[in-house]
């Protein structure tokens, strides 16, 4: 196994609880998937987020949703820059991954703009 460095980013379509929870799922879903990760794989997890989205924790809701109880996550606000992509929320994991395992970066939704050499990938 080799330790893996994970991106990916998703946009909410409001700053609302709900809207948050559902790109949390829908992203984490699409990394575990794709790469086809269990639980025990799984290192730590860095989730950031624009300034306009501040109606809850997105590690919460993983660890809520996912049972990840035991697994080191964090949540803290995107760098600003102007014109940046509106209520995006990005993801960094640490994963062991299969040594002959290729890893697949998902960047759903308008935050396919943002990598779209690897939002691509996640699509495959």
């Amino acid at each position: 196994m080799k330790l893996q460095a994970l991106r990916g980013a998703i946009t909410c379509l409001d700053n609302s609880i709900d809207e948050i929870e559902k790109a949390v799922i829908e992203l984490i879903s699409d990394l575990i998937n794709k790469n086809k990760l269990k639980k025990s794989q799984i290192i730590s997890v860095t989730f950031s987020v624009t300034k306009d989205l501040d109606a809850c924790f997105p590690a919460s809701t993983a660890r809520k949703h996912f049972g990840w109880e035991e697994i080191a996550l964090l949540d803290c606000q995107q760098m600003h820059v102007q014109k940046d992509l509106e209520k995006c929320i990005r993801i960094l994991a640490h994963v062991w991954l299969e040594d002959n395992q290729s890893p697949i970066h998902p960047y759903l939704g308008k935050a396919n703009l943002l990598r779209s050499d690897r939002g691509n990938l996640a699509d495959k």
